[in-house]
């Protein structure tokens, strides 16, 4: 059986503006600084049948990359639940404004490095309030793909260099199943 390393108060190695790096015994990991330490990424489909993604550059992999609308929970606004925060990134980051939104699964999004969670939400009944990009200088590219081309749409976003995070796959499935494997109420 592995030793606990959480028997050991940790030990700070670094705190910077957003993340901090800690140590318990031998092993070493990040967190954030802001919000509560969760996350949300939304699984979105458009009265067209689109399926929402958005692109930018991210600087630790220095490529761009194909993600879901995400965002942190908590870090600018003080009362922020997973509802809110999963309203909020969607609009600002895709224009789109859902009127439902369930929260799905949570769980670590990489447990041997990161004390960081992050929920999967779907979001329903969508209506177009703007035109997306995100804030500050996020400079986020919002596709609207149709969804029965979205998985061959992601591999051919691969082939031409895009870094695609994974969990994709997961809100891919999670459009028309719930975590359970039961089906999903129609988007």
């Amino acid at each position: 059986m592995d030793h606990d390393p959480t028997d050991t108060a940790p030990e700070l190695l670094y705190e910077g503006v957003w993340l901090r790096m800690l140590r318990r015994g031998q092993w070493e990991y990040a967190e954030r600084t802001h919000g509560n330490g969760m996350a949300v990424i939304v699984i979105a489909v458009t009265p067209a049948d689109t399926v929402l993604f958005v692109e930018q550059y991210r600087v630790p992999l220095g490529a761009r990359t194909i993600e879901m609308p995400a965002g942190l929970v908590g870090d600018d606004h003080a009362h922020d639940t997973l509802i809110d925060a999963a309203r909020r990134e969607l609009e600002e980051e895709t224009g789109w404004h859902p009127a439902h939104v369930d929260v799905l699964l949570v769980g670590p999004t990489s447990s041997g490095m990161s004390n960081e969670r992050i929920a999967f939400v779907r979001a329903r009944g969508l209506t177009r309030v703007g035109e997306g990009g995100g804030v500050g200088s996020e400079d986020i590219t919002v596709h609207e793909v149709p969804r029965a081309e979205a998985p061959a749409w992601l591999m051919r976003k691969q082939a031409e260099g895009f870094e695609l995070d994974l969990k994709l796959w997961a809100g891919l499935w999670m459009i028309e199943h719930n975590p359970d494997g039961s089906r999903a109420e129609p988007v």
